[in-house]
């Protein structure tokens, strides 16, 4: 996607460690015409799938999965990472490591708002050790639900992730793939 790439390059911050900071118009500040781009997309791209929820993770996955929610005509439902007394009842759980914050969490959701007849899209900002993605899965997985698919907004094609996901067979469609980036040379991008 042509207008996220051109933003990244313009915008983001590539930091040591592969981190690529993209706070001022995806994961902080948010663009919200940007984010009705990356929506429209994500439809494009899965309009050959039935889908009937969104499923994201806390928090950065929120606000691009309500925009993308739009253009299905879904509902949106996000993973938790700490249990509240919001929470009542059955919930199905994972594990997720985190490669920006370097820790894992458990994630949760309520069973009542993920069920076997849904067909689940999965939508995130990035993609890079692939745990967030896999976790995810295993709570569409465990509610006997279908996974029809992952939109990522950002993947590091460099890091493992998206080939360990797609080998575990799900259908990955990322917006904008980085093969590499380092401070001094800045981004290449996957044609």
């Amino acid at each position: 996607m042509k207008l996220l790439k051109d933003r990244i390059v313009k915008d983001g911050k590539v930091r040591a460690g592969n981190v690529l900071k993209v706070d001022s118009f995806l994961n902080h500040q948010m663009d919200i015409e940007l984010f009705g781009e990356i929506g429209k997309e994500f439809k494009r791209r899965f309009s050959d799938r039935e889908v009937s929820k969104i499923l994201t993770i806390e928090a950065s996955g929120i606000g691009i999965a309500c925009i993308a929610a739009q253009y299905f005509n879904v509902p949106v439902v996000f993973a938790k990472k700490t249990q509240t007394k919001n929470i009542a009842g059955d919930v199905y759980t994972g594990k997720v490591e985190s490669f920006t914050h370097g820790r894992v969490y458990d994630i949760i959701v309520a069973k009542e708002f993920l069920k076997p007849e849904d067909k689940i899209l999965i939508i995130d900002d990035f993609l890079a050790n692939g745990s967030a993605l896999l976790g995810l899965a295993k709570l569409v997985k465990d509610a006997g639900a279908a996974l029809v698919g992952a939109g990522i907004v950002i993947e590091k094609g460099f890091q493992e992730g998206g080939e360990i996901v797609r080998l575990s067979g799900v259908r990955v469609e990322s917006l904008a793939i980085i093969d590499s980036m380092n401070e001094d040379t800045g981004i290449v991008f996957r044609d």
